[in-house]
Formats: C-alpha cells, sequence, structure tokens
C-alpha cells in the first residue's frame, strides 16, 4: 500500500474533481486539513465563486475519501524541527512535511514552490499518483 500527504489544495481539487482514489493508496493529513479545507471551501463561498450547497457537497465528498489524519506529539516535535531547518515563520505547512516523513511513502502537493523547497526532505508526488 502507497501512503500520500496530501494538503488543503490536494484535499480541495480532490473533493471539485469527486475524485476516487486508486486501490492500494491511502491519504494521510494532520488534522488540521480539515480547519483548512472548510477554510478554503468557505472562502470560495465568501467571494462568490460557489454556492453553499456545493461547498458542503465537496465537504461530503472528502468526509467520504477515508482521509486518516494524525496529529500526535512526535509529529509537532518534527514538524517544529522541518520548519527550523526550513527557515519557516510557522509549523503550519511543516506539519505536512513532518507526517510525510514519518508515516508516508510521500507528499502530494499543487504548490511548486513547496515542492522545490522540501524535495530534499521528502518524495514528492504528481496528483495523478492518487488514480
Amino acid at each position: 500500500m502507497t501512503r500520500y500527504v496530501i494538503g488543503p489544495d490536494v484535499a480541495v481539487r480532490l473533493a471539485r474533481d469527486r475524485a476516487v482514489i486508486g486501490a492500494g493508496h491511502q491519504i494521510l493529513a494532520p488534522t488540521l486539513l480539515r480547519s483548512q479545507t472548510l477554510s478554503l471551501l468557505y472562502q470560495e463561498v465568501h467571494r462568490g465563486e460557489m454556492t453553499k450547497k456545493e461547498a458542503e457537497a465537496r465537504l461530503d465528498h472528502l468526509r467520504g475519501l477515508r482521509i486518516r489524519l494524525l496529529g500526535d506529539r512526535v509529529l509537532q516535535s518534527t514538524a517544529w524541527k522541518v520548519a527550523d531547518q526550513l527557515g519557516w515563520a510557522d509549523t503550519l505547512v511543516a506539519e505536512y512535511v513532518a507526517l510525510t516523513q514519518l508515516q508516508a511513502d510521500a507528499l502530494i502537493t499543487l504548490d511548486g514552490q513547496l515542492a522545490r523547497a522540501v524535495r530534499k526532505l521528502v518524495t514528492v508526488a504528481p496528483i495523478d499518483a492518487l488514480s
């Protein structure tokens, strides 16, 4: 089984596309994924880019993807180290990198700048890897 960590950008894309995750893949994310995806979808509704009903449907789709959410002390400690090592001002994104280091085979992100920043720490995979 291949384990992938996804961030909120990927989660929102999977929901938008109503994606089906390929057999043999497991999706992981820090627990903060819930709040971040909720916020991103709320922002889209607030800007008039989608209706509340559409956002709720996307949230329902995400809930059905069986994303394993993690957020223990070891993850937090590792995220701190990652953020410090990369000189980041906070640990939010570092949690995704740390979780990839601890429990996954690769990180999936749509952010090219992030992918370049972390490629020496973790394997980065394209979103197509989930199909």
